[in-house]
Order: C-alpha cells, then structure tokens, then sequence
C-alpha cells in the first residue's frame, strides 16, 4: 500500500531544484501539515536508504532531509 492510500494524502504536484524538492500534496481536515510533512520524509527517506544503502554515506550526518518543512 503506498502513501497516499495509506495516509489519506494525494500528491498533486512534485517539483525538483538543484538540491531541493517540492511537493504539492492534499489531505482530510485532520491532519496537520507538519504530520503530512513528516509522513513523506520518514518513509521517502527510510525506502531510499533501502534501495540505495550507500546514499546514508554520502550524506553529512546521514540525514536524508532537513529539520524544516
């Protein structure tokens, strides 16, 4: 089951920069965009250390993204 079925979100628009991404993404009323926010980070993050393993050793600190939203 993926995320937006899973977590009652639909992304509408994904955007790229040279070093960021944007997303445009839709929810129910009852959950919040800091809940939404971490929800994408925690599984986009924790499925592409698990495809990539050698993406966590590029990275400082190992951190796949950054504290804000």
């Amino acid at each position: 089951m993926g995320i937006e079925q899973r977590y009652e979100m639909h992304f509408v628009e994904i955007g790229l920069d040279a070093d960021h991404v944007h997303f445009l993404i839709q929810s129910v009323s009852n959950i919040t965009p800091s809940t939404i926010a971490q929800t994408v980070k925690s599984i986009t993050a924790r499925k592409i250390f698990e495809i990539h393993e050698e993406v966590r050793e590029m990275l400082w600190g190992g951190q796949f993204w950054t504290s804000g939203y």
